[in-house]
């Protein structure tokens, strides 16, 4: 079998040294399963849940350890190094890196705020590009169709000698999907060159998106029951310009690494909406204007002393983030600027136990200045924040096939600029901090695993979009509590048969004030996954995957009075490849029960979403 790489404590790990119970997708399952965007990847092969996108693209809302409608805002997205999760509410724009680049994703939940500051509670996913190997050549050109005008090309070339390489990827999407009024259209372009040493490597990439969108609105229950596949706002619509560079920088002097990550990033959103009043409709247009920039240097020492491996790690995040509106509503110029700083040092010891302790530390201030003419009253706010995060982690083999171990920490949320431009009082929102707890076991081989994790989040000022204040604001919240237990298991059932399945299990509630006891919002409790992938010789390849989601809270029912609920549903998946030659041909299928659901509405019986209907897809992929 290939190594596996997998990104430690922000370097290319030590095999000994990585991530305590992380999930590692790597480019042949993503292969292997036909995925064909990151965020599905994640969904499918990473046991997240996700929720169907509010605009028809194929970014659904990742959810670490249930955060409901605020869960791109509790977990932390890098790729290569720099953070995609910014200060507003959106979230990572996944859609806009092409899959083809991707060499590994890396999947860690629980707290993590000292290695990747504000917003890592629920967790970290990282995506790494690939690397090309030395004097190789290779390249891809995908086709597929599908149902719902479903139309996607996508290709990617690479080609590398003694120490010089380059690759390019390109991908063009466009689909009227599901819902009336709900095209998407996505141009993605992303290309790197890379410079090799014996001590390093030097490389620039730069990556650059294009998307429209038309919006079909939310429905009335009474509405998806008539037909789901209704628009509401048939004349929204929306659009995305991306792009983004990123130098990155490693040199080895002795046991020293040292790397960092010089990355800026200029994105345009624009939407315009349609309003009646008085029986006269009229646009209401809005564009923002974002730019961020981060340089992130660092250095990990490597040390060996009677039979024990020292990694200590230091480093330093500047982030400096900017956005300009225009609307006829708001003139928000808002920006943000972090300092943090953070150490990290882990001993391995007792090879035969494999015994590992982990602590770190990390301090990070942030300066942020609102300045609104059109606000009321006109706005001109400057607030300095300062946060602290620290974590402490421990595993060992306790039996040759059984590893245990523990994690317990302090992590944080700052209020981004979207909550604060609409809160609950004068004063800005506090930070949100959490104290973290988890314990888990791992058992078995490589190929023959079961994990178990038990773990707790108690949060205090949780930031969160409140409906029962006034007419609905962004405020901090009384204490809360996310707690629950994950299970995970891989098997080969067969020589040519592999068996995966996830159980996620999350209590989300309140535990003090006037809704103490009471269920958070749009948190299922429990979600089920599981995937059978067959892959015999002779160029054959199946994969099956089933997803049971429990029901969940409406999203403003936080009395919990509502007479309803959004219901529990199961969806199926499927796809079946024959590789010929260099060529490979499949049939894939999403929704393959055709269920009508919802995994987003945000009013009792009201504000739905509908998720997609069945949909059938055929594709031809030839490599070279």
């Amino acid at each position: 079998m290939p190594s596996v790489v997998v990104t430690g404590a922000r370097f290319a790990s030590d095999p000994s040294l990585y991530p305590i119970a992380a999930t590692v997708i790597d480019a042949g399952q993503i292969r292997r399963a036909g995925v064909t965007d990151v965020n599905q990847a994640i969904r499918k092969l990473g046991g997240v849940y996700g929720r169907q996108s509010l605009d028809g693209s194929p970014d659904f809302s990742l959810d670490l350890r249930g955060f409901g409608s605020n869960s791109s805002q509790n977990m932390v997205v890098v790729l290569d190094g720099v953070r995609m999760s910014e200060n507003e509410l959106s979230g990572p724009i996944l859609s806009t890196i092409p899959i083809d680049t991707v060499e590994r994703i890396e999947i860690v939940r629980g707290g993590a705020s000292v290695l990747y500051g504000d917003g890592a509670t629920g967790g970290v996913i990282q995506i790494v590009t690939k690397r090309a190997a030395k004097n190789e050549g290779r390249g891809m050109l995908s086709l597929e169709a599908g149902q719902f005008g479903l139309r996607e090309v996508r290709a990617s070339a690479a080609r590398s000698w003694d120490a010089f390489a380059l690759d390019a990827s390109i991908s063009d999407l466009e689909t009227d999907n599901y819902r009336d009024h709900n095209r998407f259209d996505n141009r993605s372009f992303s290309g790197g060159l890379q410079w090799t040493t014996e001590a390093g490597r030097v490389a620039v990439r730069v990556d650059s998106a294009r998307q429209d969108a038309e919006f079909p609105g939310s429905l009335s229950l009474l509405q998806f029951e008539t037909n789901p596949e209704m628009a509401s706002t048939p004349r929204d619509f929306g659009g995305l310009e991306s792009d983004r560079v990123t130098a990155l920088f490693e040199h080895r002097i002795g046991s020293t690494d040292f790397a960092a990550e010089l990355s800026h990033r200029e994105k345009t959103v624009s939407a315009t909406y349609y309003f009646t009043f008085g029986g006269i409709t009229s646009p209401s247009a809005a564009t923002y204007d974002s730019r961020q920039t981060q340089f992130s240097p660092r250095l990990r020492h490597l040390t060996q002393f009677d039979g024990k491996l020292n990694e200590f790690v230091a480093g330093i995040d500047l982030i400096r983030w900017t956005r300009a509106t225009e609307s006829g509503f708001s003139a928000a110029d808002a920006t943000q600027d972090s300092k943090a700083l953070y150490l990290r040092d882990e001993i391995r010891w007792n090879a035969a136990h494999n015994s590992r302790l982990a602590l770190g530390v990390r301090r990070e201030s942030f300066d942020k200045e609102t300045v609104d003419a059109l606000a009321f009253p006109a706005l001109d706010e400057r607030v300095k924040q300062s946060q602290t995060a620290w974590e402490v982690q421990a595993s060992q083999d306790v039996a040759p096939l059984l590893k245990v171990y523990a994690k317990a920490g302090r992590s944080y949320r700052m209020p981004n600029s979207d909550e604060n431009a609409f809160r609950s009082g004068p004063s800005p929102l506090r930070a949100q901090t959490s104290r973290d707890l988890e314990l888990g076991a791992a058992f078995g081989p490589a190929d023959h695993q079961v994990g178990a994790r038990v773990f707790r989040h108690k949060i205090e000022d949780e930031i969160f979009y409140d409906p029962t204040i006034n007419f609905g604001v962004n405020t901090n919240l009384d204490p809360t509590r996310r707690q629950g237990v994950e299970l995970d298991a891989k098997a080969r059932i067969a020589a040519d048969w592999r068996l995966t399945a996830s159980l996620q299990h999350v209590k989300a509630e309140f535990t003090d004030g006037p809704n103490a006891g009471r269920e958070m919002v749009l948190v299922p409790e429990n979600v089920v996954s599981a995937r059978l992938s067959w892959a015999p010789a002779g160029g054959h390849s199946a994969d099956v995957g089933v997803q049971w989601v429990d029901s969940q809270r409406f999203g403003n029912d936080f009395t919990n009075n509502c007479g309803a609920r959004i219901p529990a549903y199961t969806t199926v998946d499927a796809r079946y490849a024959r590789k010929v030659g260099q060529w490979e041909f499949a049939l894939a299928g999403l929704n393959l029960g055709d269920k009508q659901y919802y995994s987003n509405a945000f009013i009792c019986r009201g504000g739905i979403y509908p998720a997609d209907g069945r949909q059938l897809r055929v594709s031809a992929r030839y490599d070279f």
